[in-house]
């Protein structure tokens, strides 16, 4: 491939190394094919091959006697015995069949000098072994290593649960590469010695590099091998790592930067030790505490005396009624129910057996310090986090549009919120995220009204629906330069599966959490913080303070942090499973809070094949969530790229880039979209590292206004005729979202099925003439153009801010939602009437009952206590949804007659301030 496709090429193919890599030998089946019919000469064979390159090496299958067996029908001008072999390699690839049928790594005239045991079936139960790949890195020279290879195997026992093939490498760029291209890699022994640089010089090599500058940087020649550990955790921190030595094991064994090793050994000792530690790592990893013992616990006979009939499934398989319902699901979905919290169970309100563990398993897979699960979704675990850390009268920074758990658990805790405003995307009838610099300005006037104290949390949903992504990092670091002992709540619902990927990983709560903990121990953070407050000097202006990227007191912060995430929203668990991750250096001060909480939002009975899915789904992601997320990335931009460059469907549907996402001014780093014309995916990188915003690739605004439809109307559309399902619209808009379920053939279905659209659309407009093209554009003029101001929070009644700051906007709401309660106390106006005009010119002001969230858009746009603007009328006056929670169209908006609530301050308000607390 020359330079100038490669270049273009570059962003998919290093986001989905593994299917870029199927496509590459696909290309090169097509060439042999063409070779053997004669259609193509051998040269365009040649150049398929050389296009493999040199990261073939990175991957145990096919090998180096296979590829060498390659190269020799091709010198040999055997076309037929090449295209035969290439085929086969080709779907052995693709279909993954080599990691169970030894078969695939032989080839039909050559002989290999060690026998090749790949996954035999086991006898017992037929099922094969799961298989991976354990990278080598050794200073042996290149001729042994085919020899150390074959050495592993010959350690296989039928006793083993896995199996694996070494790929062997000699340097640590090689190494990175691999580890970076490569998702079966699940385990690294690094044999001290090796080198620095490549013996190779490829582009593909180069260009993965890139990326890690930093960290060959800073290598020392004598320290190669921990600081290739560090690096490879870096990228992949789910990877076991064994280090291999033929110095003081015991020195280096004790020395703080090994920690990350999982084993440090002596490099000459007995290769099964090695052997025998890398099977335990992954069985560490395979255990599932919880689906383990579900298993086990559904092969007993029980019999059940507890309020649960349809444990065991007797009541429905002995049921001529509902029998279908046991045909339906299997029976051991009822063999595995029970109410019990003994006999192999455990419970999920006061884990201490295998719940416990499973948790503390899943802890450590997101890089968290606790995780508890959740079986009643993250709007539950939203409002767990909230009780456990908030008080009656303390304030917390919200953003305005996040999910309505947050602010019901506001409601729920009597805390004040204190509203921030993410940047508007009108054209979409959508908000993006809150910008740092209106965070900043919240908590500065907060300090200057003396209220700073009162600030307990900031709140935040990383990333948004629509995919806007944090800098979570630079958020939390100049919110603690301002309050030191800030919580923070990322409420990453939609982001789950971000642990896995190296580029979105620092971007995630605990990514970030991280990150700033270990910057926080280097000298140079000090250094850092003395500098700054140096240049700002004693009293720096509010402007200065604003547009300085503030440095945060290492001594000073205290870091806590606390991240939900709908794993069923991005990994194989249930519906409503869900987890909240904890990095809290003061959790021990309020971890009884925390499990009141639970208590009191946790349901007595909860799914036990809900809690198994979160068990099974974390194991997935620690043994194989690197290449299922590298898929995902690659599944939308392959949907990005077909939709806005087909001919055809470009011209009535696209998806909206990044510039048209996030503004210019939160992309410094000038990144546009994935895939414009000239962007690299270090491009892309850089972004990651340095925007304000970036776009998570996996979400797509799909525009459909340009079609004449509107979100909701296209989405049904979809639906009902051809078998596709999205979940979130807009005015003109729907959400596409890729994850790792999705397969290229759910790409070609998608593609297929807008095409349909847009040639029938081609068609009406060809055949009804003037007027069809008339009320074609006057209806995508109307949702594309004609679109409705969004409204902003407005301001709580006065009412409701008797405990509110002079100038800034907390207030009540909690004695506002509870107001509504009382009829007597409310009154209500249709949005259409002459009465609501008259209110909004000359008053009394009209006070919002209750929340008002239409969908689409989906977000408040008025929550209890609120003044009704003319803007938030004027808004719900232009929509045209059908569903608009809050709102009853024949009595229209529910009012409070604010001069009868009385304007009492929610309970414990008073003595919340007086009150020592331990958050």
């Amino acid at each position: 491939m020359n330079e100038s496709v490669q270049e273009s090429r570059s962003i998919d193919h290093f986001f989905s190394a593994p299917s870029g890599r199927t496509d590459l030998w696909r290309d090169l089946h097509a060439a042999a094919r063409s070779w053997a019919s004669g259609t193509k000469n051998r040269r365009a064979v040649e150049a398929a091959l050389t296009e493999l390159g040199v990261s073939e090496e990175f991957h145990a299958f096919p090998g180096a006697d296979l590829l060498a067996a390659l190269r020799g029908l091709l010198q040999n001008d055997d076309a037929n015995g090449f295209l035969s072999l290439a085929k086969r390699i080709s779907i052995a690839i693709i279909t993954g069949n080599y990691k169970h049928d030894a078969k695939e790594w032989q080839a039909a005239d050559l002989s290999l000098a060690e026998p090749v045991d790949i996954v035999p079936a086991s006898a017992a139960d037929g099922v094969s072994r799961p298989y991976f790949e354990m990278l080598t890195v050794t200073p042996a020279p290149l001729g042994r290593w085919p020899h150390i290879a074959a050495e592993f195997r010959r350690l296989r026992r039928s006793e083993d649960a896995f199996v694996y093939e070494a790929v062997l490498v000699g340097s640590l760029e090689d190494a990175i590469c691999a580890a970076v291209v490569n998702p079966d890699i699940a385990a690294v022994a690094i044999y001290e010695g090796f080198t620095l640089r490549s013996r190779h010089d490829a582009p593909v090599l180069r260009s993965v590099l890139a990326a890690q500058q930093p960290l060959l940087d800073q290598v020392d020649e004598a320290d190669l091998a921990l600081r290739l550990a560090a690096g490879l955790k870096a990228i992949r921190p789910e990877l076991d790592i064994y280090l291999l030595s033929d110095r003081r094991v015991e020195k280096l064994a004790g020395d703080p930067r090994a920690a990350m090793v999982r084993r440090v050994m002596y490099q000459i000792e007995e290769p099964l030790e090695l052997h025998l530690s890398v099977l335990e790592g992954i069985q560490a990893r395979f255990e599932t505490p919880f689906f383990d013992n579900l298993k086990r616990y559904a092969q007993r006979p029980i019999a059940t005396f507890h309020a649960l009939p349809i444990a065991r499934g007797k009541s429905v398989f002995r049921s001529p009624w509902i029998r279908d319902m046991g045909q339906f699901y299997g029976i051991n979905l009822f063999l595995a129910e029970s109410s019990a919290t003994t006999g192999g169970l455990d419970s999920l309100l006061e884990p201490t057996g295998n719940i416990k563990r499973a948790q503390e398993m899943a802890a450590r897979a997101f890089g968290a310090d606790h995780v508890f699960f959740v079986t009643n979704g993250t709007s539950t675990s939203n409002k767990m986090v909230l009780q456990a850390l908030i008080a009656p009268g303390d304030i917390v920074i919200l953003d305005r549009n996040c999910h309505k758990s947050h602010h019901y658990g506001l409601v729920l805790s009597g805390a004040q919120p204190f509203y921030v405003e993410a940047f508007p995307m009108v054209e979409f009838s959508m908000y993006g995220a809150v910008p740092l610099r209106t965070i900043k300005k919240a908590l500065l006037d907060l300090k200057a009204e003396g209220r700073l104290d009162r600030v307990k949390m900031v709140d935040l949903t990383n990333c948004t629906f629509d995919g806007h992504i944090y800098n979570t990092r630079r958020v939390m670091e100049e919110c603690l330069a301002i309050k030191p002992d800030l919580i923070f709540l990322w409420d990453e619902a939609w982001f789950g599966f971000a642990r896995w990927s190296p580029f979105l990983r620092p971007r995630t709560g605990m990514g970030a959490a991280a990150d700033i903990e270990a910057w926080a121990k280097t000298p140079e953070a000090l250094a850092q913080h003395e500098r700054q407050v140096a240049e700002l000097g004693a009293s720096p202006s509010l402007e200065k303070l604003l547009d300085t990227r503030l440095v945060p007191d290492p001594r000073a912060i205290r870091l806590r942090v606390y991240q939900t995430n709908s794993t069923h929203k991005s990994m194989s668990a249930i519906r409503q499973g869900s987890m909240v991750l904890v990095r809290d250096v003061e959790f021990h001060r309020v971890e009884a809070q925390f499990h009141e909480a639970v208590f009191t939002h946790a349901s007595t009975s909860p799914n036990q094949q809900l809690i198994a899915s979160l068990d099974v789904a974390r194991r997935q992601m620690e043994l194989e969530g690197y290449g299922l997320v590298m898929n995902a990335i690659e599944v939308a931009l392959d949907i990005r790229r077909e939709v806005n460059s087909h001919p055809v469907i470009a011209k009535y549907f696209s998806i909206v880039g990044a510039d048209g996402m996030v503004p210019s001014e939160y992309r410094r780093s000038g990144f546009v979209d994935f895939l414009a014309p000239g962007t690299r995916w270090d491009d892309q990188l850089r972004s990651m590292r340095e925007d304000e915003f970036c776009l998570d690739p996996t979400r797509m605004t799909l525009v459909c206004g340009t079609a004449g439809f509107d979100g909701t109307s296209f989405k049904g559309l979809l639906a009902s005729q051809y078998n596709i399902q999205v979940n979130k619209t807009s005015r003109n808009s729907v959400l596409l979202q890729s994850n790792i379920n999705n397969t290229r053939s759910d790409v070609a279905l998608l593609i297929s099925v807008l095409l349909k659209i847009s040639e029938s659309i081609e068609t009406r407009l060809k055949q009804g003439g003037d007027s069809e093209r008339k009320a074609f554009n006057a209806k995508v003029q109307s949702l594309m153009k004609d679109v409705p101001d969004l409204p902003n929070f407005s301001h709580f009644h006065e009412t409701f801010r008797q405990d509110a700051g002079d100038t800034t906007p907390e207030g009540d709401i909690r004695s506002a939602f509870f107001g509504a309660y009382n009829e007597e106390q409310c009154e209500y106006v249709p949005i259409d009437s002459a009465e609501c005009d008259r209110r909004l010119k000359d008053g009394p002001d009209m006070v919002s009952a209750n929340f008002v969230i239409p969908y689409p858009p989906g977000f408040p746009i008025m929550v209890p206590g609120q003044v009704v603007t003319h803007e938030t009328i004027t808004f719900m006056r232009k929509l045209d949804v059908k569903e608009i929670h809050g709102y009853e169209k024949a009595r229209g908006l529910k009012l409070l007659k604010v001069d009868r609530v009385g304007g009492k301050k929610s309970g414990g308000q008073e003595t919340a301030r007086k009150k020592t607390r331990a958050t």
